[in-house]
This record gives C-alpha cells, structure tokens and sequence, in this order.
C-alpha cells in the first residue's frame, strides 16, 4: 500500500471472505553494501533501510498493497519490546485485524540484519526471539473461519522451530495447527525457508498430510524431497523440478504444489498435467533487493486462490508481483495494485 491511499476497513468485509496469515513476524534491517568483504575486511554500508518481514508479515502486507478486498488478519508471537511495537503498528495502519499478535513477556521480537549487494544474493543475520516460540495452542483456526476467513496461510516451515519439532508421537505443532484449520473449514497454504537443516525433510513430511497448497521456490522443494533441482553448472532441470512437486503431492498436499523459480514456476495437481509459466526477463540493473520476491509471489497465489481465477492468470499475476517487489528496497516495497499486474498479462 503506498503513503496516502486510504486504508480500507476491513473489520467489516467479512462477506468477502478473508486470508489469515500465521507465522513469522521479523523487524528486518536491511544494509545495501558496497561489496561483500572478505573476512577481517571493511565494506560500506551505503543505505539502510528498517521494514518488518517474515512469511506471514511480507505476505499479508503484500495482499494490502494488492487492494485485497477482504478481511485480512494476522497470528504469531511478539516480544513486549519496540519492535514487537513497530510490527503492531506497522500492520494496524494498513487495516490488518491483529488480534492474533501474541505479545510473550520479557521476550524479543524476532530480528534480521539484511546484507545485500546489489546485483547479487543476500545474506541474512538472524535472531529468533518470539518466533521461535510460537505454539500451535496460541492460536485459534477457527476463530478465523467463524468471522469469515476462507485461506489459513503458515509461513514460513523450517523457521518455526516450536511449530517444526516433532514429538514423541511422530505429529508436530504445525501438523496439528494445519489439521485444526482444515477441520475448521480453512483451504490451507504453506511456504517453507530455505534451510539447510538436515531434519528439513523429515520435519516437513509430517505437516504436508494437512496442506492444501505448498508455495515453495525450487530450492526448497528439492530440500524437502531430496531431489537435486539443479546441475552442477547451477542450470534448473524441469523434470527434476517436476519430480519434487509430485513428490510433495505424493506426500499428502491435497490440491495443488506451486514451485517458483527465476527462470519460471510449475504448478502441479493431482491427477492434472503440471502448469508452466516461464518468468520475466529481469534487467540486474533495475533490481535493488531480491528480498520478499518469493512472498510477493506467494501473496499474488494466494489472491488468485481466493477469487477462484485460473491457474494460468494466477501464475502470470504471481510473476509479475515477484518483478515488482526487485524493484523495491525492503521485502514488502514496490507491489502495485491487482489492476495493475493483470493489465500486465
């Protein structure tokens, strides 16, 4: 949503259905260098920038800047601090209901240092603090559903690490949370983090039983199946993409695995043969922070989902949001209106 447009009330739309979005809530301090130092070395730090990030928050706020009509509501854990502050506030003044924002005492609100060059990746210092917290019993799907909301969005797996463990009886806090949304009506969405931890496939597989859709990028899609999406030369193998989404299909995602990569996204279904949508050509120049691509296409999934547009429209609105959001300095910066991306297609 950009400075000066009127903030819709949402409180009221719930004849419109609705999108929660749970998960990670992170103040993100972005640093643009000037080039990556070797250690013991010295770079610039030419720019700063302060945002709030994380799979719920960087999705939510972007379905806010898409002029989502519905309710639009958010669930997570918050230190009693001034960033947990600045992430109520931040989400309040875009009419997000943030009822769902548990404030947990004496702790910190999760955090990350950003470290970008422009033209290149991004690395990420992170602290934890509430997120790594979060229980499956501080929150409640069916409140959600009973004030009309119609998409339970968790995000993001593998960052949650309460929700992620495993107990003893093999289910996890997300395998519960995700079934209860289900059982309360709920159409249920998941991103995963690209982590490197070994559990991750492990750790994942007990959740997909309980998911309706997965919005992953294809490195996390190979890391939850253990297919290897790439060559040694970097280059991306569509059948071996093809591979991990049908693979999390076989694994118990109900209704459809979405995998977005630079060079395109696939979209599989049950019994139906997989979409696939090539990308954007993107000028490096015109990128300033990659950071949030992956969940301003995910916001734009999960718009479509809820309007019930075709795969093909969707995918192509979910490209062009990802484009957009290079443009912008922090994860959430530069997504334009719905008009505006399917005047696009």
């Amino acid at each position: 949503m950009r400075a000066g447009e009127e903030v819709p009330n949402r409180q009221d739309a719930g004849t419109a259905g609705g999108i929660v979005c749970v998960g990670n809530f992170i103040v993100d301090r972005i640093h643009t260098l000037s080039y990556w130092p070797e250690q013991g070395s010295l770079a610039h730090i030419l720019h700063q920038d302060m945002g709030v990030g994380g799979g719920a928050a960087n999705v939510v706020t972007d379905l806010a800047s898409l002029g989502f009509k519905g309710r639009l509501s958010v669930a997570g854990a918050l230190g009693d601090d001034r960033d947990g502050a600045y992430v109520r506030d931040r989400h309040a003044a875009l009419g997000i209901d943030i009822a769902g924002l548990r404030i947990l005492d004496g702790q910190a609100t999760a955090h990350t240092h950003v470290m970008n060059v422009p033209g290149q990746s991004r690395t990420f210092f992170y602290h934890g603090g509430s997120n790594d917290l979060l229980t499956d019993d501080l929150i409640d799907p069916a409140a959600f559903a009973a004030s009309g909301h119609r998409i339970f969005y968790l995000g993001y797996l593998m960052l949650l690490p309460a929700l992620d463990r495993k107990d003893a009886s093999g289910s996890s806090g997300a395998a519960r949370l995700l079934k209860a949304a289900r059982e309360a009506g709920l159409t249920t969405c998941v991103d995963f983090v690209s982590s490197e931890d070994p559990a991750f496939a492990d750790q994942v597989a007990v959740a997909l039983p309980h998911c309706d859709y997965v919005i992953v990028n294809e490195t996390e899609a190979g890391r939850a199946t253990g297919v290897a999406v790439r060559d040694k030369s970097g280059t991306l193998l569509l059948s071996a993409v093809e591979e991990a989404g049908q693979r999390l299909l076989d694994g118990g995602v109900a209704q459809g695995v979405v995998i977005h990569a630079p060079e395109l996204s696939i979209w599989l279904s049950p019994d139906k043969a997989p979409v696939i949508t090539p990308a954007l050509a993107v000028d490096p120049a015109a990128i300033v922070s990659p950071v949030g691509a992956g969940d301003a296409f995910c916001a734009a999934v999960l718009y479509g989902l809820h309007e019930g547009w075709p795969i093909e429209t969707i995918s192509a609105v979910a490209h062009r949001a990802a484009v957009h959001c290079l443009g912008g300095a922090t994860a959430t910066d530069g997504i334009p209106d719905m008009s505006i991306l399917l005047a696009e297609i």
